[in-house]
């Protein structure tokens, strides 16, 4: 069964595409399934405009836009409010736009040849900070995370904060890319008490979502830990 927000009103999204019949046909299956579709957009400065208005909790959206590239409609809208979170839905599976996505913002990244239900599926566990990738894409990304974390340190980096015992459990199994509902199961708590611990982890990281919190993880080497 899918996780739903811990909350009893629907999930508000925002669907961005140039291509009308494509725009109104994922809206339609979005609004179906009891989602809320609060706007859409057809080109990137109208969707960057349209979101800043309606504060979707979730804006699904095309990398490729006239007006404004897609990764830049990301980088403002994620920019102007960090706890919008960004489902890319491309019809490109190549490796520099997944990067570039993720490095603008987005918390997660599917094809276009997903299905109903798989979208469906990624729309919800983002909407509560899962980071959905289609399969093989996540690999990727943590891959770039490694890579970059490799990277020397700046010279005077501040005092890491005091996370608690079992945050550092949940951080260290985020970094790994287990989902939410996967890290309950294997600790033995509730999704929401996960969710709870992330949400305290970010807020003494002063960090704004998952996707940081992954590279944070990686550059503390708890990916690497048993």
């Amino acid at each position: 069964m899918t996780d739903q927000p811990t909350t009893d009103r629907p999930v508000r999204v925002m669907v961005v595409d140039d291509h009308p019949m494509w725009r109104d046909a994922v809206s339609r299956d979005l609004a179906e399934a009891g989602l809320d579709v609060v706007a859409t957009a057809g080109d990137g400065e109208e969707a960057v405009r349209r979101a800043r208005a309606c504060s979707p909790q979730v804006v699904v959206l095309d990398l490729n836009l006239p007006a404004l590239p897609g990764v830049e409609v990301c980088r403002q809208v994620v920019a102007h409010d960090p706890a919008v979170r960004v489902l890319v839905l491309s019809a490109s599976g190549e490796h520099q736009d997944v990067l570039e996505a993720v490095k603008s913002g987005a918390t997660g990244y599917l094809v276009k040849s997903a299905g109903r239900e798989e979208l469906l599926d990624a729309v919800r566990r983002t909407a509560v900070g899962d980071a959905v990738f289609t399969p093989g894409l996540a690999g990727l990304v943590l891959g770039e995370f490694r890579r970059l974390a490799a990277e020397p340190a700046p010279a005077s980096s501040p005092a890491a904060p005091q996370l608690t015992t079992r945050e550092t459990e949940v951080l260290r199994l985020v970094a790994k890319g287990l989902s939410y509902r996967q890290i309950a199961d294997r600790l033995v708590l509730s999704h929401r008490t996960v969710q709870n611990h992330v949400q305290n982890t970010l807020g003494k990281l002063q960090l704004h979502n998952r996707v940081e919190l992954v590279r944070y993880a990686i550059e503390q080497g708890l990916d690497d830990e048993i």
